[in-house]
């Protein structure tokens, strides 16, 4: 049988820059359930890719288990988009960020991503503190207090007043993820105090930055968190000023 003739023919194209005007990268937890769907909410597509590489992590949260994870990072890095240029890179984690510190975080994602800015969640925190004026906080947590308490002395050691902290106690950051909406309403709205000039909830795994907007309404100060001001950073360090109402107001500076 003879093979039919099929008239083809290549075709020129012409090629942008990249697919989006800007790239975000971020590393996540293998146990993450909430990190990527915040960067997805705040987002926008068209102005912005996320791309996600998970690293191993093994629960429970202890400052040994948060350690591990820091040799894992560049390895991680290097996978999103290999050889290609990323704006920024993000590592979700902030436990981990308080162990290892942020330049130590910070150097782990060069080695595989030297042109990438990088954000930790305790780095924009404390630019997100900066920008809303902000010297004195409430801290609420979902971690054990051993935990908390470390988070507690890496914010005093980088000029910060902690006035008070409460905390959820639990290891597991996959029930992290599951504290409800409404627990981690009526925990923010317990937490805060009088001296305080607003509310830090820590803990990328949290479902928090949903909820900073309405505990914002309650108590009349701002509201930081984790994932919320991660996303801020990383879009205002990648070019993208605009306001994003929802989401407390760091998004409306």
């Amino acid at each position: 049988m003879e093979t039919p003739t099929v008239a083809s023919r290549i075709l020129p194209s012409d090629l942008d820059t990249t697919p989006v005007p800007k790239r975000i990268g971020l590393v996540a937890l293998a146990t993450d359930h909430t990190s990527e769907l915040d960067f997805s909410r705040i987002c926008n597509p068209e102005e912005v890719g996320v791309y996600v590489a998970r690293i191993a992590y093994d629960n429970p949260t202890t400052p040994e288990s948060l350690k591990k994870t820091g040799p894992r990072l560049s390895e991680a890095a290097g996978l999103i988009l290999p050889d290609e240029h990323l704006d920024v890179v993000a590592y979700g984690c902030t436990a981990a960020t308080v162990v290892l510190g942020d330049e130590a975080v910070a150097d782990y994602i060069r080695q595989s991503k030297p042109g990438s800015k990088c954000v930790t969640p305790t780095s924009a925190a404390f630019d997100a503190f900066q920008a809303l004026g902000v010297k004195k906080v409430s801290v609420l947590t979902p971690y054990t207090p051993l935990v908390t308490e470390e988070l507690v002395t890496y914010f005093s050691s980088n000029g910060l007043d902690v006035v008070n902290w409460h905390c959820f106690g639990l290891e597991d950051d996959r029930k992290m993820a599951r504290i409800s909406h409404d627990s981690i309403i009526a925990a923010g709205v317990n937490a805060i105090v009088e001296e305080a000039e607003a509310l830090f909830i820590s803990c990328t795994a949290v479902r928090a930055a949903a909820c900073a907007e309405e505990i914002e309404q309650k108590i009349g100060k701002p509201v930081v968190t984790s994932n919320q001001a991660v996303v801020w950073r990383s879009l205002r360090l990648a070019g993208i000023d605009r306001k994003i109402p929802g989401y407390g107001r760091l998004f409306r500076i």
